[in-house]
């Protein structure tokens, strides 16, 4: 009895000194870091809360997400590789800012008319996980998703190609070519840095989706509106292999579950979200939106024709079946648009 009492006396004294209590190893808590680089209330980091909410709950408070939103952990284009080398558990990468990197996932932001956000962020995981990209093999990836289709926000009106002539956009990846081809200056940086650009006039406006009037605060500097649903911007969650690794089996399906539901469900908020946008901007600011007619816009989309044949080109150099991709992305399209 002595013997027990002293063996337990130990116990507790290590527990104790080391900060711990005796219990068994499968009762503790998983803790992850997860990285976002544009503020709190973009909806990248509003997926990222109702993710790290329904895995705490699902894992019944097993697993518990520390989020850090704006860049507080890992920047835009540090993400990736800082994901790799573990600096956080999970990140949010947006594929834009590397293009060359991502090549098969950024198939997505050529002009192939992706209708909205939902249908665009189920097309972009399908395409993954058919081609099952090189780009991320040193990475698990927990969903993708992508914007609503881009637009023009300015400070000035733009109507005609000739507006756009020699004007300074800010705008990524793929929508680089796409304003280059209208004719516009694009001016290359992430989303967290244009709110400072614009006020100091080194861009006139930016090329992307329209919740970033509301989230962002454009609506108070851009005045005008146009709308082209040209193109979007695709995202990727991923995390860490080692991270991954070291998860039980059953948090691993709780994780593997929510990816296609997650996806569905960014695409579902972002486009409700860009609504939202339009209408706090014509009420709250009284910016206008200009819609091009059906012959001006037949007129704009004649010019990037040419984006997509140099992509394949390009793609198929690379060793990848470019025309294949493009020809699945439109099938893909038509796919879950009709549901």
């Amino acid at each position: 009895m002595k013997k027990a009492s002293f063996f337990f006396c130990v116990l507790a004294a290590i527990a104790f000194v080391s900060g711990t209590s005796p219990v068994p190893a499968q009762a503790k808590k998983v803790s992850l870091n997860y990285a976002n680089f544009p503020p709190a209330p973009t909806f990248p980091c509003v997926q990222m809360e109702r993710w790290k909410t329904e895995i705490e709950k699902r894992t019944d408070g097993a697993v518990q997400i520390n989020t850090f939103p704006g860049g507080t952990l890992l920047g835009a284009k540090e993400m990736m590789d800082g994901v790799i080398n573990g600096q956080a558990d999970i990140g949010c990468i947006c594929m834009a800012y590397q293009p060359g990197r991502f090549t098969v996932t950024n198939a997505t932001s050529l002009p192939l008319d992706i209708p909205d956000a939902k249908t665009g962020s189920l097309v972009l995981l399908d395409l993954y996980n058919k081609y099952q990209p090189e780009a991320f093999d040193k990475v698990k990836v927990l969903t993708m998703f992508v914007t609503a289709p881009a637009n023009i926000m300015s400070k000035g009106p733009v109507a005609e190609l000739s507006d756009l002539k020699g004007l300074d956009l800010r705008a990524s990846g793929g929508a680089a070519q796409i304003l280059k081809a209208w004719g516009a200056n694009q001016v290359g940086m992430p989303m967290s840095d244009t709110p400072e650009a614009l006020q100091k006039g080194v861009v006139k406006g930016l090329f992307s989706s329209l919740e970033v009037m509301k989230d962002l605060k454009f609506a108070e500097i851009c005045k005008y509106i146009t709308i082209t649903d040209t193109v979007i911007y695709p995202f990727a969650v991923i995390m860490n292999k080692g991270s991954w690794d070291k998860l039980p089996d059953d948090v691993k399906q709780v994780m593997d579950g929510m990816i296609e539901e997650q996806s569905a469900w960014t695409g579902e908020y972002m486009d409700r979200h860009v609504s939202d946008s339009i209408a706090w901007s014509k009420k709250e600011h009284q910016v206008e939106v200009i819609t091009l007619s059906a012959e001006k816009k037949a007129e704009w989309n004649a010019r990037l024709a040419p984006i997509t044949e140099s992509w394949i080109k390009t793609a198929e150099e690379k060793g990848l079946p470019g025309d294949r991709i493009v020809k699945d992305i439109k099938t893909l399209i038509e796919k879950h648009a009709a549901k």
